[in-house]
């Protein structure tokens, strides 16, 4: 592991760094990401940041930040006080806005839904320990929405620990929670219907509204 590790850090710098183009034009907009030299390749885009991958280091992603963006020090503390943790992600390098990263595979919660695959009860629990054991290191679990965590072999996993400095009070994993208990569960889990995109994103949609909506009285 040590050795691949070395290896990767190597092909970042020689690499992937001096042919990447990474800009970040608008802070609410995914960042632009262009010549991308083979063999890696692009997972996903942020409004900060970009993640990319190498076939040959499969266990591994490293997480870019773009130029004047901020985030990167906050993201370095977080992974520092979760250590090592099977529901997350953990950081074995991170130098100038660079985080290497343990690779996490599966299915968001919101994909899931949109496929029609099952969500077992045993993800919904995993994630709220996995929570537990980041408010009992300081931190404060904040932005758990259904395309922050995923499920892998039937259990779960959290994805984005970025906002996990935050203070401020979030309940949109409790909200998820009791759209999973009062209304996946008895009505969509059971027929396996997939959702559409379109209807996923009016749902999200009228829920941002209400909770706008709910600010105001």
């Amino acid at each position: 592991m040590k050795f691949s590790l070395e290896k990767l850090t190597e092909s970042v710098f020689q690499q992937l760094l001096p042919e990447l183009q990474l800009k970040s034009i608008h802070p609410h907009d995914p960042v632009v990401v262009g010549n991308i030299p083979e063999p890696w390749e692009l997972l996903g885009a942020g409004n900060y940041a970009a993640v990319l991958c190498h076939q040959d280091y499969p266990d591994y992603v490293v997480k870019i930040y773009a130029p004047n963006r901020p985030g990167f020090e906050e993201e370095v503390e977080v992974y520092r006080r979760l250590g090592s943790h099977p529901a997350y992600s953990e950081c074995f390098f991170a130098e100038d806005g660079i985080l290497i990263l343990k690779r996490l595979c599966g299915v968001t919660l919101y994909d899931c839904i949109h496929r029609g695959l099952r969500i077992p009860k045993k993800v919904i629990q995993d994630i709220d320990k996995a929570l537990e054991y980041a408010r009992d290191r300081n931190l404060y679990p904040h932005d758990i929405h259904g395309r922050n965590v995923m499920m892998y072999q039937g259990r779960g996993l959290v994805v984005d620990i970025s906002d996990f400095l935050d203070r401020g009070k979030c309940r949109k994993w409790d909200n998820l929670k009791t759209a999973y208990y009062y209304f996946y569960r008895p009505i969509l889990s059971p027929i396996k219907l997939p959702i559409p995109y379109f209807l996923l994103n009016g749902v999200r949609k009228l829920y941002r509204m209400l909770t706008s909506w709910k600010k105001w009285f």
